[in-house]
């Protein structure tokens, strides 16, 4: 942002605060592991905030700085500032901005999440083109956070009578409209008590603000109304996982670049190279994508999650789904990621993804041909004859393709990529060391 439009946006927020009669200021930011941060300040030191920023210790962040260099600011982006519906208390109102973080010196600190997609989008603005994402988030409501019981038994598009499920997603829907976030659908999902609320697409670093803005409001919706919101990828045995599959195109000005009238199926060369990108860096990708022990219960076959690195125009079995494309909808082309889950780091997610679709512009790769098969039915020696990889089967082995990855460290930069690979290495070796359920029930008579 130039500093003429930032002093701009700057008069506007504290014209908004003024008007508004906004007494709280909400200041969120994120850690490496995509957990939402922040802190509040009272509107009459938004002057300065917006202006110099607020200091705060990064040595108690996940990811951020060691004791010996722990000063960090906090800046302001005022251009996603925004009135958050229901904080009035006493006539005044409360708001939120997202925050950027910098060193002391007014130096982007690196191991920021958004410095990093903003560092992967100015390569794509520089090439000539904005990112565009829809991504779809499920999730689960249960009773509490303490057991897994489900709160309907409805199923993929139901319509059931009027019941908490569906009263918690229509106020979660009408809180994210009245922060200026589009929602574009919302649906039960497969499995017992599981949703999904679909966000308009729009430019990837306003779409990461608004992932971690969604999944708030989900889980404080829920707690509101004595119940509990998860977005934990595989909380059930045998039934669907939740995912968040990432719909993207790219931009060039108002044009969607991965359309073409005159290609089969009309998607440009561009948008092939792209998939191409994404397909052969998939694994070594799926770290960011799917950061969570848990994530690989998910990445099962049988229950429509990808597990097979393959592409088609239909089936959903595949990692790439290209949706069809309905005359005059020129601007919907896009291809269909289905393998991340709504447990992720939105700005590290969508860095990578970016990384390795420009990659394969770049490189002008060519994706192997579709498989319109149902790839799960296929015979082990089939996929092999046809070329069809695998997703890593766990988190250790994800660990170990990303620490080998150049693109995962160029996308993630130094400081982001080693601490993300020290911290994944640590969870999986505390898992390991876990004596769980299965293992009594299964050994513990008989050994």
């Amino acid at each position: 942002m130039a500093v003429k439009d930032r002093a701009e946006a700057n008069e506007h927020v504290l014209k908004m605060v003024k008007e508004h009669n906004v007494g709280l200021i909400k200041l969120w930011f994120t850690d490496i592991l995509g957990f939402l941060k922040s802190f509040t300040i009272a509107s009459g030191e938004l002057e300065t905030s917006l202006e110099s920023g607020n200091g705060f210790d990064g040595s108690s962040i996940q990811g951020f700085a060691r004791i010996d260099e722990s000063d960090m600011v906090a800046l302001p982006d005022p251009t996603t500032f925004q009135i958050l519906p229901g904080h009035s208390k006493e006539h005044q109102n409360a708001a939120r901005m997202f925050c950027d973080i910098y060193w002391p010196g007014r130096q982007p600190f690196e191991g920021d999440p958004r410095y990093v997609l903003k560092r992967n989008l100015k390569r794509t603005a520089d090439m000539g083109y904005t990112f565009y994402v829809g991504p779809e988030l499920e999730y689960f409501y249960f009773q509490n956070s303490e057991s897994t019981q489900f709160l309907d038994q409805g199923g993929y598009f139901d319509l059931t009578p009027p019941d908490i499920a569906t009263d918690l997603r229509r106020e979660t829907i009408h809180i994210l409209e009245e922060m200026g976030i589009r929602v574009e659908y919302s649906h039960h999902e497969v499995a017992p008590s599981q949703h999904e609320i679909d966000l308009h697409y729009t430019d990837a670093l306003t779409m990461a603000d608004n992932v971690m803005t969604y999944r708030l409001v989900v889980k404080q919706v829920a707690q509101e109304h004595g119940v509990y919101a998860t977005f934990m990828p595989k909380p059930v045995l045998g039934v669907n996982g939740s995912g968040m599959h990432v719909h993207m195109s790219l931009f060039k000005g108002d044009r969607n670049a991965f359309f073409d009238r005159d290609e089969p199926h009309h998607l440009s060369k561009l948008a092939k190279h792209f998939a191409a990108g994404l397909l052969k860096h998939a694994p070594e990708i799926t770290s960011v994508t799917n950061q969570w022990v848990n994530s690989y219960k998910r990445l099962l076959p049988g229950y429509e999650a990808p597990v097979y690195i393959s592409w088609a125009r239909r089936n959903r079995a595949d990692l790439i789904r290209i949706p069809e494309y309905q005359p005059g909808k020129e601007e919907a082309t896009r291809l269909e990621l289905r393998s991340p889950d709504p447990a992720c780091n939105p700005y590290l997610v969508f860095s990578v993804i970016l990384a390795a679709g420009l990659e394969g512009i770049e490189r002008k790769y060519e994706p192997p041909p579709p498989v319109e098969r149902n790839v799960f039915e296929m015979s082990e020696q089939e996929r092999k004859e046809s070329g069809i990889g695998t997703l890593p089967g766990n988190l250790y082995e994800a660990i170990k393709l990303s620490e080998n990855s150049k693109l995962v460290r160029e996308a993630l930069g130094e400081h982001v990529f080693n601490t993300f690979i020290q911290n994944k290495k640590v969870d999986w070796e505390r898992y390991c060391s876990q004596v769980t359920d299965y293992e009594l029930k299964q050994y513990l008579p008989i050994l």
